[in-house]
């Protein structure tokens, strides 16, 4: 990895009338790299994504994007500095088209010329959007709705993607599909950085893998070290898994 990260957070502390949900959290987040949140239910795994992306006050911490401290900083600004989220709820614009709806995204985000056309065509074209482009959004199957979600954020141009669970409600193909997406967003030099679920998935497509447990950072690495954890295994796994995701 590269010395110097893109994204980072140093003991970032999230308590909410005395109960501490995020517990003095590190992490580093490198160009070239896609990284998983993993961990179990109430974990804290979209707590620290709402902390990061500015939906939050840190109770204590910091956070720095490409070396400048950025907590505290309003969520519009830090789009317009180059970080995005896709949300695991995806919400479009229903009475207008999938194309219109990632041009809205092209029109905002970060800040400088661009041609927005172009810019929407390209986030259709990577998240395979672009044969149902015309199409209303509302009543979309789950698939492209998620994928939609992914190319309204890719249209703001971020070079830090984060993505909520962007495999929820998948089939195996249409899972498949969206890691080829992530690949090829990550292949443009965009970070990601997801939260999911599907250890297959996450084995399949993540360099690095941070676990979360009751709002600590129990271990992190890469995702076949992670998976021999013993932490991790009691804490979220249950057995131990191959590599391939399947239990081993």
């Amino acid at each position: 990895m590269s010395t110097t990260p893109i994204l980072s957070g140093r003991g970032i502390t999230k308590n909410f009338r005395g109960l501490t949900a995020i517990d003095s959290i590190d992490f580093e987040l490198h160009q070239g790299h896609i990284y998983g949140l993993i961990g179990p239910n109430g974990a804290g795994k979209s707590t620290l994504f709402n902390l990061v992306t500015g939906y939050y006050p840190l109770s204590s911490g910091e956070i720095f994007f490409e070396g400048k401290r950025i907590d505290g900083i309003p969520t519009y600004r830090l789009n317009q500095m180059g970080i995005a989220r896709a949300f695991q709820i995806s919400k479009p614009f229903p009475a207008i088209t999938v194309r219109e709806n990632v041009r809205i995204g092209a029109l905002y985000g970060v800040s400088g010329p661009r041609d927005v056309d172009a810019v929407t065509e390209e986030a259709l074209a990577l998240t395979g959007l672009t044969g149902i482009a015309e199409r209303m959004s509302g009543g979309l199957p789950v698939g492209n709705l998620r994928k939609l979600e992914i190319a309204r954020a890719l249209a703001t141009r971020p070079k830090v993607l984060l993505a909520d669970e962007p495999c929820a409600g998948l089939n195996p193909s249409e899972t498949s599909d969206m890691m080829d997406c992530l690949r090829a967003i990550s292949a443009r030099g965009i970070v990601v950085w997801l939260v999911e679920h599907d250890m297959r998935a996450v084995l399949q497509v993540c360099d690095w893998i941070y676990v979360l447990d009751a709002g600590a950072k129990i271990a992190a690495g890469p995702p076949q070290e992670v998976i021999r954890n013993q932490r991790v295994i009691e804490a979220y796994l249950g057995a131990p898994m191959a590599d391939n995701g399947e239990e081993a």
